[in-house]
C-alpha cells in the first residue's frame, strides 16, 4: 500500500494519564517523563488507556507551549494495531487520496476546495468536489471507537456532527453529499453509528442513507511510518 502521508521521526513510550482534554503524561523509552499535546477532543472510548505503547511527534518551536504532540496509540483489542488519534490527520490524508483519485465511489470531478461555506447553519465542507455533473462535498469524521471488530462514530454526543448530517441531507439531490468515516486502524472488518453514545446521530445518519447521502466508512492502515488507504468497510444500520 503507498502511504498518502509520512511520518516525521517518531518517539515511543507509554501513556501515563490523558487530562484536561489536551494533555497526555507519557514515559518515554528513554525514561525521561514529558507532558504531550492531546489533538483529540473526545473522550477516546477504549482507546486512551494508561500503560498502552505511544508515538509521538517532537516539533519545538518558540510559540508552541508543547513540543511534543500524540500522535498513536497501541491497542491488542481483536488483534495487534495502532491508531491515529490525531484528528488533524484525516483530512489531509483524504485529501490526497482525492487527489490521486483513489475512492472510485467518488470520481466524477476535477477540482478540489477545502473549507467550502455551505448550508444554513453555518458550516464548511471539508472538501467540495467540481467539474463532473454534479458538485459534491465532503465531510470527513475521525473514527477511533471499536467494540469487537465494529468500528463506530461518534464516541460521544456530537451536536456539531448532528449538524453536519443535516446540512448533507439538505445538499440532496441539487449536489452529491458524502460523508466520509476516517477509520484508522485496522482490527475492524464493519462500521455503525454509535447509537449509545449519540442515538440522534445514529437516527440522522439512517434518514440520510435513506434520503440519498452516501457513506463511506473508510478504513486506513496506520504505524509509525505512515498512513495508507486500506478498503471501505461494510455499513451496518440494523
Amino acid at each position: 500500500m503507498t502511504l498518502l502521508y509520512t511520518y516525521p521521526p517518531l518517539l515511543t513510550g507509554r501513556l501515563q494519564k490523558r487530562y484536561q482534554r489536551f494533555f497526555a503524561d507519557i514515559c518515554l523509552d528513554t525514561g525521561e517523563v514529558i507532558t504531550a499535546h492531546c489533538p483529540n477532543t473526545g473522550p477516546m472510548t477504549g482507546v486512551a488507556v494508561p500503560g498502552r505503547p505511544v508515538c509521538v511527534s517532537h516539533q519545538p518551536h518558540p510559540k508552541r507551549k508543547l513540543p511534543y504532540t500524540w500522535e498513536l496509540i497501541h491497542v491488542e483489542d481483536t488483534e495487534p494495531t495502532w491508531v491515529n488519534i490525531n484528528t488533524a490527520r484525516p483530512n489531509p490524508v483524504v485529501r490526497r487520496l482525492l487527489e490521486q483519485h483513489g475512492l472510485p465511489e467518488i470520481d466524477d470531478y476535477h477540482y478540489i476546495q477545502g473549507e467550502v461555506p455551505y448550508g444554513s447553519e453555518g458550516s464548511r465542507a471539508d472538501f467540495c468536489l467540481t467539474g463532473g455533473q454534479r458538485p459534491i462535498y465532503v465531510e470527513v469524521k475521525n473514527t477511533t471507537w471499536v467494540q469487537g471488530r465494529l468500528a463506530l462514530f461518534p464516541d460521544t454526543v456530537t451536536t456539531r456532527g448532528q449538524k453536519h448530517l443535516r446540512e448533507l441531507l439538505r445538499l440532496v439531490p441539487q449536489a452529491r453529499a458524502v460523508l466520509i468515516y476516517f477509520i484508522g486502524r485496522s482490527d475492524c472488518t464493519h462500521f455503525a453509528p454509535g447509537d449509545k453514545a449519540d442515538p440522534i446521530y445514529g437516527q440522522l445518519l439512517r434518514q440520510a442513507v435513506r434520503q440519498g447521502v452516501e457513506i463511506l466508512p473508510c478504513q486506513f492502515s496506520v504505524d509509525p511510518s505512515g498512513i495508507a488507504y486500506r478498503r471501505q468497510l461494510p455499513l451496518v444500520l440494523d
